[in-house]
């Protein structure tokens, strides 16, 4: 047993050697790096997950804010002299938790609105029309198309900002990026609160109205719906919007499928995250 115990910690020294040497070599290429943490996995040097991580974090390395942002024209933005009334349905059918108030056009950035900001207007006596959106902006910040992702996840750890508007070469706004974006590139989708297995698949916003997770299974959803929704090629309803559009949606994509309109609320390059469900109610 001692030799056994003796041969194990030897070879698990040498590899803990090579791993050191392989990071300590400057002209080693990122992909014989990930070939030889390839290796040591296969000898359980580390959990899985880690040699994934790994690999997200080197790709960012080469990757800019224009890569990964949310373009123009898919970001949803409220407008500051908008009332309650008309911007509060938006921001309970995205399920976002910040977003860009402009002014006269997209181009105009005047601040940002955290959702939490709004939970006054659920206990207030007065009209929400006397509710002042300029009162609770906090301040946007800007970075260029080409900031290097490495670079602004340390700026937004730093400053403790979650958002930042790009904007391209004249000034104009292309886009918007999280720090969840940069996250999900390294670690894969992060989960929110409408992923918790504990909430289901199905969140009710109103009577005919609905948010859905894409990973629902098609008979599941069949059967809460009391539809006949089916696919041959895949088991679940963000599958079956992937067959129908035939192509991998953006987000506020949408399709209208039987009864139902889909609208696309979260997705990345991999998979539908988060669908807002509504029922055609003039059937």
């Amino acid at each position: 047993m001692r030799d056994n115990s003796h041969s194990y910690l030897s070879n698990l020294k040498n590899w803990f050697c090579k791993i050191r040497q392989l990071f300590s070599n400057p002209v080693l290429k990122k992909k014989d790096l990930i070939k030889q943490l390839s290796h040591y996995k296969n000898h359980d040097i580390y959990e899985n997950g880690v040699l994934h991580i790994v690999e997200g974090a080197l790709q960012i390395d080469d990757m800019q804010a224009r890569d990964i942002m949310i373009p123009r024209s898919q970001m949803i933005c409220i407008a500051e002299n908008e009332k309650p009334e008309n911007f509060l349905p938006r921001i309970i059918a995205a399920g976002h938790s910040r977003y860009p108030i402009i002014g006269e056009s997209v181009d105009e950035i005047t601040g940002i609105l955290l959702a939490k900001d709004l939970l006054p207007l659920l206990f207030r006596e007065s009209a929400p029309q006397s509710f002042d959106l300029k009162s609770v902006l906090r301040a946007a910040t800007f970075v260029p198309e080409s900031k290097r992702l490495t670079v602004l996840l340390h700026n937004f750890r730093t400053n403790k900002n979650h958002m930042a508007i790009v904007v391209d070469e004249y000034g104009g706004v292309a886009g918007l990026i999280t720090i969840e974006d940069i996250l999900e590139e390294i670690v894969g989708e992060i989960e929110d609160e409408y992923d918790s297995e504990a909430d289901g698949f199905v969140k009710p916003i109103t009577k005919n109205s609905f948010m859905v997770k894409a990973l629902m299974p098609i008979d599941e959803f069949n059967h809460f719906f009391h539809s006949d929704l089916t696919s041959e090629e895949f088991d679940t309803v963000g599958g079956l919007i992937m067959q129908q559009l035939g192509h991998m949606p953006k987000r506020d994509e949408f399709i209208d499928i039987d009864k139902f309109r889909f609208k696309v609320v979260s997705s990345n390059s991999r998979r539908i995250g988060l669908l807002h469900v509504s029922l055609n109610t003039t059937e």
